[in-house]
This record gives C-alpha cells, structure tokens and sequence, in this order.
C-alpha cells in the first residue's frame, strides 16, 4: 500500500439469503483516502477473492450520483455523514484513521434484504407504474418555449424531479414512509401542464400502491428531506397531500 493510506475497521451487514439471519462481520481494511467509498468496497472484495473467502454483496452502477443503485447505512445514516451525496459520491477522506465504521442495507418492511447489503426496492417502481407517467398522446416534442411555463413553476418542476428513487429517505423515517419519493414524482408532474389531464386519478393510484405494499405514514420529522441526497423538499409532501384530498373530493369518493 501507499504511505498516504488509512487503516479503518468495517463491521458489515451478511446475510446470506432473504430467509437467514443475519449479523455484522467484522473486516480490517487500509485504503487511500482519495478511494471513494464503493472502491474500498471493491478493495476490500479484491482482498478477499484473493484469500478465497466470499466477497461482500452490494449495488452500484452510476457511480455519479444519478441512480440511487449504491444506497448504504453508513454507521447509522442513510448514505454516510455527508449531505446531499449518494454513498458513490463519498469518500474516504472523511473518515480518521483507526475509526470503526458501521455499514448495513437500508432497512424497512417494503425493502426485502436479498443478500448482504442488497435490498430489494422494486415497491417504488411499483408506485411509478401506478401513476407516475403521461398516458396520453402528446404528439411530437415541441419546442422548448413552444408551452409557456412560470420559472418558479418549472424550477418546483425540476427540483421534484431530482429525486433519483434511491429509498433515503424511506430508510431515514421512523416509520419507513415513502411519501417524499411518492409526492416528489406526483409533484413533478401535478406542476406543469402535461400532467394536468390525469392529475387525480395519478395521485389516488400512487398513494394507493404506495399503502400497499407496507410503507408507513408520514409524522413531519423530516428526516427524509435531510438524508435525500438532492435535498428533495417535504413542501412536495404537502402539494401530495392536497392534490391527494382534491382528487377524494373531485369523486366524492371520501374514505380512506
């Protein structure tokens, strides 16, 4: 190894199976602190094929920030100490040499631990194939200015549709909700004028798929909007909840 390396010890979450019990394995590790922290995880992999013991199980894929595939509990906290950074974008520099580090899977009833620390968060596709699309023929795409939108409409837009799906903030709440990912992908579209058209029967089918698959309701903590690494707002959670009561009342269809 280099001489500007950092000795660190690993206690990582195995789990052989969605079936086993599982349990923290302890690991010693030396790594540059420019390694991000999947390539330590790569590393320490490497170490251990060589050794011929199993290599820890985990996702990734951008590796930019922009997919949500490598989200982590990093000694306690969805995606590592840092905000506004997705686990790939999170490097070793930030941690002391000889400090003992924490990793396990997101947990929640809706996230089926598969194996090690890969979970199974296919319930938020589920949520978007419920709802979260235009199903109506839009025709060619027009010119960017061709839809007159207010710039503060279209930045609310945006930002809403930052969210990357990565389940942050589903494993920071208490209760495991996943209403800042659902109200963020009803937002996006509820704003602007394309999604107008399927607007209540979008937020009645989301909110819908979102209960049943054991997500937990929302207590304002605002855990979520602190661990979303893009910062997603829980105003989006608000808009949710009113576009959710206009679409109960529009069809008189006021049980929950």
């Amino acid at each position: 190894m280099a001489h500007n390396t950092i000795k660190l010890k690993l206690n990582i979450w195995k789990q052989a199976n969605p079936d086993s019990a599982g349990g923290f394995k302890e690991y010693n590790v030396e790594v540059s602190p420019d390694a991000s922290f999947l390539e330590m995880l790569d590393e320490l992999n490497d170490n251990l094929e060589r050794n011929s013991e199993e290599p820890v199980a985990f996702e990734s894929d951008c590796r930019e920030g922009i997919c949500g595939t490598c989200g982590l509990v990093i000694n306690g906290l969805p995606h590592g100490p840092l905000p506004k950074i997705a686990t790939c974008q999170l490097h070793m520099r930030h941690f002391k040499d000889g400090q003992t580090i924490w990793i396990e899977p997101f947990r929640a009833k809706a996230f089926p631990i598969m194996k090690d620390l890969i979970v199974d968060r296919t319930a938020l596709d589920r949520i978007i194939q419920a709802g979260g699309y235009v199903s109506i023929n839009t025709g060619g795409v027009p010119d960017a200015n061709e839809i007159a939108i207010p710039k503060e409409i279209a930045a609310e837009a945006f930002d809403a549709a930052a969210c990357i799906g990565c389940g942050a903030c589903v494993a920071a709440c208490k209760n495991a909700s996943a209403m800042l990912f659902t109200s963020a992908k009803i937002s996006q579209l509820a704003l602007l004028p394309q999604g107008q058209t399927e607007r209540h029967e979008r937020v009645e089918a989301m909110v819908k798929e979102m209960d049943e698959n054991g997500f937990g309701a929302c207590t304002n903590t605002y855990a979520c909007e602190a661990e979303c690494p893009k910062g997603v707002s829980v105003k989006n959670i608000a808009r949710m909840n009113r576009e959710f009561f206009g679409a109960k009342a529009k069809s008189k269809n006021l049980t929950f």
